[in-house]
């Protein structure tokens, strides 16, 4: 098994650390081959913030920040990153509301300008929140009728009862529709701030020259009333099986999500079930779950397995989009799998190919200046250490099928899933 040169991988050698007096931290990592510049990050103003009944105000007033700031008008801020070929956008997740944006070296402190009068000075135009709002609800209406979307949407709110990860983000149609412009003011004002602000800067550009073009456009930001997110629900795995099924007339398919709770992105195992799930749904043609589904039952569309790790917990799914006559069926064979993945340990040969996989792969994710954006953020979000991608491949070379099927017992339990379909009435099917 070969290993990638630790010289061409992000690290403490190449990567800038630094924290500015008003709370912000800033990642910086040169990369002189390159003409352009790649900027993301990310501050603490999720969805976990949204009130029950305006569920998707931080998607919302996320979405709403570049449609005109006290400066600029949503015309000439779009004027700006078109004249010089750059791009910038926003997002929310449940903890954070998220950036990134592109552009050449030498349009950096416009950039960093421009993003720093969204988060600074948004001034929310009515004609332009009215846009985004029937935009939205479009959006939502449409997922109202996938079932794909549904499926997953229901298992989230299954498996996260009375936790923002059994949300989503983007909100309902009614709550979105309850949202008013002084809502969007009142969560910028109390949510957006420099505490917990983190940027990333890779590309053709210095460290001292990025710094101080943070410095100059975000370095005086105070916020003496941002608040801090309290401490979350407890989230605990189900103890019997839960099923549910999603009627929307009219569809020929029906898309399937079932699973459990999986570690935290921070947890001691991750890496483990990580390896376990790309056995499991993941590498060559969807792995176990794949081949036992799709290719010798051909019962699904198709059929794969995921691993989803955030900072409080994870889950650990299972999906496939099947004809609704094989609904019942391919459950089975799903529990069936889940049960011997959880009794035996994974072969040799299985490990070897998704660590070879891992540590091939790991190379190609960090060629682009994006892909080492992401990478360091996501660093930096769940605290992992900038030696992260330095110490991978012996990492991932030191799981054995035993860590595998601990991870394995430790999260799923065959007996207690979530079952979600979604599609036409079940009746229909027989």
């Amino acid at each position: 098994m070969t290993t990638p040169s630790t010289l061409s991988l992000p690290g403490p050698h190449d990567t800038t650390r630094l924290e500015l007096p008003n709370g912000i931290t800033i990642l910086i990592r040169p990369n002189f081959n390159s003409p352009s510049v790649v900027i993301n990050g990310y501050l603490p103003a999720g969805s976990a913030f949204d009130p029950s009944d305006k569920l998707g105000l931080a998607y919302f007033t996320a979405l709403a920040l570049m449609r005109g700031t006290q400066t600029r008008s949503f015309q000439e801020i779009y004027d700006a990153l078109e004249s010089v070929g750059a791009n910038l956008g926003f997002s929310a997740s449940a903890h954070n509301i998220t950036f990134g944006g592109r552009c050449l070296a030498e349009d950096l402190p416009l950039l960093l300008t421009l993003l720093a009068e969204a988060l600074r000075a948004p001034v929310f135009p009515g004609q332009q929140i009215e846009r985004l709002r029937a935009q939205m609800l479009t959006h939502l209406a449409i997922r109202a009728q996938d079932t794909a979307d549904m499926a997953s949407l229901t298992f989230d709110s299954l498996l996260f009862p009375n936790h923002p990860y059994g949300l989503p983000e983007d909100g309902y149609i009614e709550t979105i529709q309850r949202i008013q412009t002084d809502d969007l003011f009142a969560f910028h004002q109390k949510h957006f701030g420099p505490r917990g602000l983190v940027i990333v800067i890779v590309g053709g550009i210095g460290v001292e020259q990025a710094t101080q073009s943070v410095i100059r456009t975000l370095g005086d930001w105070q916020n003496p009333e941002q608040v801090v997110l309290a401490p979350l629900p407890t989230i605990t795995p189900p103890t019997q099986t839960i099923r549910q099924h999603i009627v929307l007339p009219g569809k020929s398919q029906t898309d399937l999500v079932m699973g459990c709770l999986g570690p935290r992105r921070h947890a001691p195992d991750y890496l483990a079930a990580s390896l376990g799930n790309n056995i499991l749904g993941q590498f060559g043609l969807m792995g176990r779950i794949g081949d036992v589904v799709r290719e010798q039952s051909g019962l699904a569309y198709h059929a794969a397995t995921s691993l989803n790790a955030w900072i409080e917990a994870g889950s650990w799914e299972v999906s496939a989009g099947v004809n609704p006559a094989n609904l019942e069926r391919a459950i089975e064979l799903i529990i069936s799998e889940l049960r011997r993945f959880t009794s035996e340990p994974v072969s040799d040969e299985e490990l070897d190919n998704s660590q070879a996989n891992f540590i091939g792969r790991l190379p190609l994710s960090l060629e682009s200046n994006s892909g080492v954006a992401g990478s360091l953020l996501n660093i930096e979000r769940f605290q992992l250490g900038l030696d992260y991608f330095l110490t991978y491949a012996e990492r991932v070379r030191a799981i054995t099928p035993q860590d595998v099927l601990q991870a394995a017992q430790t999260y799923i339990n065959p007996d207690a899933l979530i079952i979600v379909s979604a599609g036409p009435e079940q009746n229909q099917a027989k």
